[in-house]
């Protein structure tokens, strides 16, 4: 399952769609939402969110193992370095390994200050690469320390996030080296709101593979999507969100549709959206949706 996917994701077309544990015990509702609208049967997999924003959810790695047993299609389960120290994060991958959630996106995390839950203090031992070098451990059989493990763990598949855009591309470009370096076998950018923006990740990703070496490995960019139907939300982006940029056309046809009505913007925003995706899956066709659990919506840009 594993192996296809990374296949696909080297040589053919993608498509995953992310999922948000909610603030409850269960997950059966999203899960029964995916299944209700068939996305199971539009997306190549699916990845789970590790409490965005410090908002405590329900568990990320438990999620992963729900989608997948649920519909039979790799989860790429988020493990955040704000929550975990090194002995929790290995600990993390040793169990979700045995339950065969063997895609992981390393992420830094957002910071402890937004969080919902009293005085909650980040641990941040170290920022993605950290993990991404265990995962790199655990593939030759040892531990983070050095230590041989007692058997060998299922191979795991490591992938980091970018920004979608920056002033200065040489940060960009050396970000995203660096997580090659260690061992990320995918990107996975900020939403993408500009086709120009996006010919020029394409052109950052690729120096970053040369300067890191990788060729060989086929490493590879996943564009990330996240439709906008409102003006709050356009807004939202790219004032309070580092590294995304929404142009003003976007902005502007939004203005311009709520002064119609709510509905001429939920309008407008879908069309423009449903341009979007299809501008950039003509590009490059390796597509991560996220839409806050809107699947409704993802249905309508899939349709």
């Amino acid at each position: 399952m594993f192996e296809a996917w990374v296949e696909k994701l080297q040589n053919d077309t993608l498509l995953t769609l992310e999922t948000t544990p909610r603030h409850s015990p269960t997950f059966e509702p999203i899960l029964d939402r995916i299944e209700e609208l068939g996305l199971d049967r539009a997306v190549d997999g699916f990845s789970v969110t590790d409490s965005p924003l410090a908002k405590m959810k329900y568990s990320a790695l438990f999620a992963a193992i729900k989608l997948q047993e649920r519909f039979g299609k790799p989860t790429l389960a988020t493990i955040s370095m704000r929550d975990r120290n090194k002995i929790a994060l290995q600990s993390d991958l040793l169990g979700a390994n045995e339950f065969d959630v063997r895609l992981i996106l390393a992420l830094t995390g957002d910071s402890a200050s937004a969080s919902d839950q009293p005085k909650t203090k980040g641990v941040f031992e170290g920022n993605s690469t950290m993990l991404l070098d265990m995962i790199k451990c655990f593939n030759s059989g040892i531990d983070y320390a050095g230590q041989p493990l007692e058997s060998r763990p299922q191979k795991i598949y490591p992938l980091a996030v970018s920004n979608a855009y920056a002033k200065n591309p040489k940060n960009l470009i050396k970000k995203m080296k660096l997580k090659l370096e260690h061992g990320a076998i995918g990107i996975i950018t900020q939403p993408i709101y500009s086709i120009d923006n996006a010919k020029k990740l394409l052109e950052y990703f690729d120096e970053a593979v040369v300067l890191a070496q990788k060729e060989d490995k086929k490493p590879q960019l996943i564009f990330g999507y996240f439709p906008i139907t409102k003006l709050r939300t356009a807004q939202f982006l790219s004032s309070h969100v580092p590294g995304v940029y929404v142009p003003k056309r976007f902005t502007n046809a939004l203005y311009e549709a709520k002064k119609i009505s709510d509905e001429e913007q939920e309008r407008v925003g879908l069309e423009l959206s449903k341009e979007l995706f299809g501008e950039l899956r003509a590009l490059h066709p390796k597509t991560h949706i996220m839409a806050a659990n809107n699947f409704g919506l993802v249905r309508k840009i899939l349709d």
